[in-house]
């Protein structure tokens, strides 16, 4: 369960494209905050990654993730060519295959070797014809396996990509959108996989190209063309249009704190993780927000900027063993906590102090022309010292 969402540059507040995405998962499941520097490999090297192993590229891309902490790949993030990827899981007419590329591999993938939202998508669904999706995707249920779609977007452009089994379709974006657990892309999409048709027509889903529509022929839905405000598809493509011309950082973080139809997801399944990027025109400077903690409402958000240089973040890999070490596990056992003191409030309080003046210092310094990468730095250890004073309330 994960929502995604985005403005273009038509529909924000100052031109800068906003992505936000929170990552539902079992709540128990830690995600972490890592980084993988731009890195060359020999001709003939292999990657691993989570369940299957496949060829390496050259050279890839430095990235930033948000990353459950026993598998390779990522539930979003974001690469150095300002490139940010979000997926969810969905489920369609299609097998699940207990063996492949697990979406957040295939997000990783198109991260490291991608250098804008287009030559992403492309990477991504090469990849999915080639090799696959499938294997178990949560760390305790073997039986969870899902198919995904993705928002993929640059300073410049966003598609949504939607796949059951190795079959794709995908809709360039027009000012905002949002996805969440099931496929939402009506009729042909702008580009799909050839022979998507001829092979729905032979599995009995629709008639005839005609009779073709994504979402009905592949998941046996009838969406209505009226957004449903119950929903967490409808509720979040309802607050992007609502605010379409206002949309900034603070704002997409707000939309992802929701908890009238539970954006901001609490439960047996709960929002782990969530990333606010804002991409700047032309590419350069963009600024990336992670909580690093689960539940939004309950965590502050910390800037990142390439090169990630003195920013807190662990090395991208599987991690075998939890840390008991690790802020995600602290914050968690705090939280938990919390409804049962009288310092929620005090707590929250803080919190949003906190995170205000640190967006209030990075506008500031992006206003008057300072040295952006420096300012990030300085706000990024500040915000995370001081999510640390927080948890010790």
């Amino acid at each position: 369960m994960c929502d995604t969402l985005i403005a273009l540059g038509n529909s924000t507040d100052n031109g800068n494209v906003i992505f936000g995405k929170n990552s539902d998962r079992p709540r128990n499941e830690i995600q972490l905050i890592t980084y993988m520097p731009k890195s060359h490999y020999p001709e003939g090297d292999m990657v691993k990654c989570t369940h299957v192993s496949i060829p390496q590229v050259k050279e890839t891309a430095a990235v930033l993730l948000s990353q459950p902490f026993w598998m390779w790949g990522a539930e979003m993030g974001a690469n150095e060519y300002g490139v940010v990827i979000g997926n969810e899981a969905v489920y369609t007419h299609e097998p699940l295959r207990n063996e492949g590329l697990l979406g957040m591999d295939l997000l990783r993938l198109g991260l490291e070797r991608g250098n804008s939202a287009f030559n992403s998508t492309k990477i991504i669904t090469e990849l999915l014809e080639k090799y696959h999706q499938g294997g178990k995707c949560s760390y305790e249920d073997s039986t969870w396996t899902y198919h995904n779609s993705f928002i993929i977007a640059d300073s410049k452009e966003a598609y949504v990509l939607e796949t059951a089994d190795d079959w794709w379709v995908v809709e360039k974006v027009i000012d905002v959108r949002s996805i969440s657990n099931g496929i939402s892309i009506r009729g042909k999409g702008d580009f799909r996989r050839e022979g998507i048709i001829t092979h729905a027509i032979e599995m009995g889903y629709c008639k005839d190209d005609n009779d073709f529509d994504f979402v009905t022929t592949f998941s046996g839905s009838h969406p209505s063309n009226i957004l449903n405000p119950l929903s967490r598809g409808g509720k979040s493509r309802l607050l992007l249009k609502e605010n379409i011309g206002k949309i900034e950082q603070s704002l997409m973080m707000g939309f992802l704190r929701e908890h009238d139809v539970g954006i901001c997801m609490h439960g047996g399944l709960e929002s782990t993780g969530s990333q606010v990027s804002e991409l700047k025109r032309g590419g350069n400077n963009s600024i990336h927000w992670f909580t690093g903690s689960t539940l939004p409402c309950l965590s502050l958000y910390k800037p990142y900027i390439f090169p990630i240089d003195n920013q807190n973040v662990l090395k991208s890999r599987p991690y075998k063993n939890q840390n008991s070490d690790w802020y995600w596990m602290r914050h968690s056992r705090f939280i938990r906590e919390l409804d049962k003191k009288v310092l929620k409030n005090q707590y929250l309080s803080k919190l949003e102090f906190i995170e205000k003046k640190v967006i209030d210092q990075v506008k500031k310094a992006v206003l008057k022309g300072q040295n952006i990468n420096l300012v990030i730095e300085k706000s990024n250890n500040y915000a995370w010292e001081k999510a640390e004073e927080l948890i010790y309330l």
